[in-house]
């Protein structure tokens, strides 16, 4: 068969990812597709995958795609008349201490607010479904009852088989060797075999994914590392049917195959591969066996099945597999080019995810939009220091070596850093700030007072930062808190059509007139909520857009590619200014002492920003807060951040002003019932879902993304609604996911949970559903319960914000 001069989407890489993508276009899109593979299909990582195929993440989207490659599993071999291995043996998931155990408590938690079956079980329980195991030293499992196992090669050939039987073209033998461009566009993939004239290129090209990028001016920031298990002779006594096990304890895993076992693991002390590029004949490459560092697995693997001790192995599997930074997946839209999609860097779970990433990422491609919200896997993710390789090796490895470590809330990466520092860096450590890292930069989550250790100590229950994050949530409530939030992404939009623009892309009214302020959402076409910032009018034709540090490149994209056309442009400044946030009610009477400027609410109103001068520089300062207290946030020329903030700590020193961390911010914001973008509100969920419909222009007769979403269910009974639980019982910790149960029954789980110090109780956020619709009165007149770690607390539902600054009340 012939390379063909011209297809509607070009695919490249034929391993699982690639194979899924092109079946999905095909079946479901009747897209034009050509896939091309420069060796052979499952070659590069596929072929020598484990096969482990598990479906629980703590995000509900990936569960979901998850859960839907297991349907597209079970049914692919009626289709397309080749067999897949899929075998559903269920997962057992060993715990051998309280820490784990609360873990997984929490998992089952997770579970049951996604719809998933898991049972936490005895050890005696483990020993009757798996009788060659030890089980002396477990505190007990976790069982899924519908993961299990597949064949990796053999679900890609059946993949790539139905993608034919659905008119795709996929050809093997063929390597990339460029593209022509037009601009950030590709108009063409040049390959080994000829040149294809496409619209959109979807790289699925697995270890080599971030040199196919580079060559479009893109960075696929992944890092293969080597990866070995081993495949055992036969064992007696070894069922068939056997579980597969997670024994992330003793860092290893196993699954049955052919009467033996198959079992590897996740060492602390993993072997990244250089950081160059990865040679074009390593399709079916495998390094040697490398026993001596294997055998820190082989050593807890027999302790763990002791039947290991006398068996052969007939096969070491020593292979490079893609890892990430954050150990989460990529797909999406590639920033630097307007047609590139990629799906890779599956961190060995490819094969459980290959199905559904290849489901989205079709729809995705077609629609030019993400179906649900995929942003933790989301490309636009990461930044531009994820372009140094060294560090994203680094940062890979740890993330790596945390794959089977308990996932304490709030623990942070440690390698790396720190990589952006704002001028107050070296003033906030001599303060004893606890810094977090965000998108590279270092942030204080906490302030240790004299005599406690500046650092976290990490637990499943309160850890030891609590009574002093509660000491600066007291203190911004009473008095005057100095937040340093540099980190915020900032973008200026300007032209003369730049309110026109902004107009179409932002839900809220931003054609105000300059001076105001406006909070907005952004919307993709079914009224989810793509972004939510602040837009600052500075004049007729410039705009100063504020954001979260996360979204940094995922929101500047979003507003770039949706801008019609006309004389406007967006350009990111997050580095040309420093951001101070001065909040508490004595804020307005520091302000007053540095500034000439008159701050009075009559002159300087809520939702205004004016141009004042502190300490000789000429401040941007917006008054507007995320804590539910009188304050501003004063945007600074980044070069005299450090004298803006020592004329305001000399100023409020009569008030007992204090830097103050990330993490009292959280417990404000909960307490004030502020959203937040990726838990609160996401690409799921509309404005009116989330309590945020006064938010958008639906009186203006005017167009934006999202209005026809919005107005073809307007007036009908909302099915779902954000609601604010807070429970009395102080020993229970809400982290998110957490069930919501109305009358007994499930109606949603927490999006965000927390602790507010002024109620002197937790705090969770979470959507309550209901197919007939979600009244008020639906709401209020149910009797709830929150499950925490598969235990029932009684809840308080509150459809108002719990803390009023305006009356100093606080609502229980």
């Amino acid at each position: 068969m012939t390379l063909p001069t011209h297809a509607q989407i070009v695919v490249i890489g034929g391993g699982i990812i690639g194979c899924s993508t092109a079946y999905h276009l095909a079946r479901d899109h009747k897209a034009d597709v050509v896939l091309i593979e420069q060796g052979r299909l499952t070659s590069g990582s596929t072929w020598h995958a484990a096969g482990l195929v598990g479906q629980l993440r703590s995000s509900a989207s990936i569960t979901r795609v998850l859960k839907y490659s297991v349907e597209l599993y079970k049914g692919l071999a009626a289709e397309t008349g080749l067999e897949t291995g899929w075998k559903m043996s269920g997962c057992l998931r060993l715990a051998t201490n309280q820490d784990r155990w609360t873990e997984y408590k929490r998992l089952a938690t997770t579970a049951g607010s996604f719809g998933m079956e898991m049972h936490l079980i005895s050890p005696a329980e483990v020993k009757r479904m798996w009788p060659l195991m030890e089980t002396a030293d477990l505190v007990g499992a976790s069982w899924l009852p519908t993961d299990g196992q597949a064949s990796p090669s053999d679900i890609t050939q059946s993949l790539a088989k139905g993608a034919r039987m659905h008119g795709a073209k996929i050809f093997e033998g063929v390597g990339v060797t460029g593209f022509g461009m037009k601009g950030n566009r590709i108009t063409s993939v040049k390959t080994t075999q000829g040149e294809i004239a496409c619209e959109k290129v979807v790289n699925c090209a697995g270890q080599w994914a971030r040199q196919v990028g580079a060559m479009a001016g893109i960075n696929v920031p992944l890092q293969a590392v080597r990866h070995q298990y081993i495949v055992t002779e036969k064992i007696d006594g070894l069922a068939a049917d056997a579980a597969t096990i997670r024994d992330p304890d003793r860092r290893t895993y196993f699954k049955e195959e052919v009467g033996g076992l198959v079992m590897g693991g996740y060492e602390p002390n993993p072997q990244p591969l250089p950081t160059g590029d990865i040679p074009n004949d390593w399709q079916f490459h495998l390094f040697e066996d490398d026993y001596d560092h294997f055998e820190q697995h082989l050593v807890q693997a027999i302790e763990r099945v002791p039947a290991l001790a006398e068996v052969g192995v007939k096969q070491m599997i020593n292979g490079p597999e893609s890892f990430t930074p954050d150990g989460n997946f990529i797909l999406g839209p590639a920033q630097e080019c307007a047609n590139m999609y990629v799906g890779a860097g599956f961190n060995a779970f490819g094969i459980a995810s290959g199905g559904g990433a290849g489901w989205v990422l079709a729809d995705w491609v077609v629609n030019e939009e993400a179906p649900l919200d995929l942003w933790v896997v989301d490309i636009r993710r990461f930044s531009q220091m994820h372009r140094d390789q060294q560090w994203v090796s680094d940062r890979t490895c740890e993330a790596y070596g945390k794959h089977y470590t308990i996932g304490f809330p709030h623990e942070e990466y440690t390698s790396g850093r720190p990589r952006i520092t704002s001028p107050l860096y070296d003033r906030l450590k001599s303060h004893r700030a606890v810094f977090g890292s965000k998108l590279g930069w270092e942030r204080p989550n906490w302030f240790a007072p004299e005599g406690v250790e500046a650092r976290d100590i990490y637990a499943m229950g309160r850890q030891n930062w609590f009574p002093h994050v509660g000491e600066e949530h007291r203190h911004v409530r009473e008095a005057v808190g100095l937040f340093d939030q540099s980190s915020f992404a900032k973008y200026e939009v300007t032209g003369r059509d730049a309110a026109r623009a902004l107009d179409y892309v932002c839900a809220n009214d931003v054609t105000k007139a300059p001076g105001r302020l406006t909070y907005t959402q952004l919307l993709n076409t079914r009224g989810g909520i793509e972004a939510d910032l602040t837009v600052a009018r500075l004049a007729e034709d410039r705009f100063y857009i504020v954001t979260g540090t996360g979204f940094r490149t995922h929101d500047l994209a979003w507003i770039a590619e949706h801008l019609p056309e006309g004389d406007v442009a967006i350009r990111d400044i997050t580095e040309d200014w420093g951001t101070l946030s001065l909040m508490g009610p004595r804020a307005r009477e520091v302000l007053a002492r540095v500034t000439d400027a008159d701050v009075s609410d009559v002159a300087f109103p809520f939702g205004h920003v004016r141009e004042i001068s502190i300490a000789g520089a000429t401040v941007r300062a917006l008054r507007i807060t995320y804590v539910g207290e009188l304050g501003w946030e004063l945007h600074v020329p980044l070069a005299v951040t450090g004298a803006v903030f020592d004329a305001l700590m000399a100023a409020g020193a009569d008030h007992a002003i204090r830097p103050v961390g990330y993490r009292a911010i959280e417990s404000l914001r909960l307490e004030k019932g502020y959203r937040a973008w990726s838990s609160d509100i996401t690409p799921n969920d509309t404005p009116f879902e989330a309590g945020l419909g006064w938010a958008v222009k639906m009186r203006r007769n005017a167009d934006f993304i999202g209005r026809a979403a919005l107005e073809a269910v307007a007036g009908q009974p909302l099915k779902k609604r954000l609601a604010g639980f807070t429970l009395d019982d102080p020993a229970a910790v809400l982290v998110g996911r957490e069930t919501i149960l109305r009358d007994g029954q499930a109606v949603g789980y927490l999006t965000s949970g927390g602790y507010g110090y002024t109620l002197g109780r937790s705090i969770g956020y979470g959507y309550v559903r209901n197919a007939e619709g979600v009244s008020d009165d639906y709401l209020t007149s149910g009797s709830y319960e929150l499950v925490v770690a598969n235990e029932r607390f009684p809840a308080r539902i509150a459809l108002q914000p719990l803390y009023d600054p305006e009356n100093l009340k606080v609502k229980a």
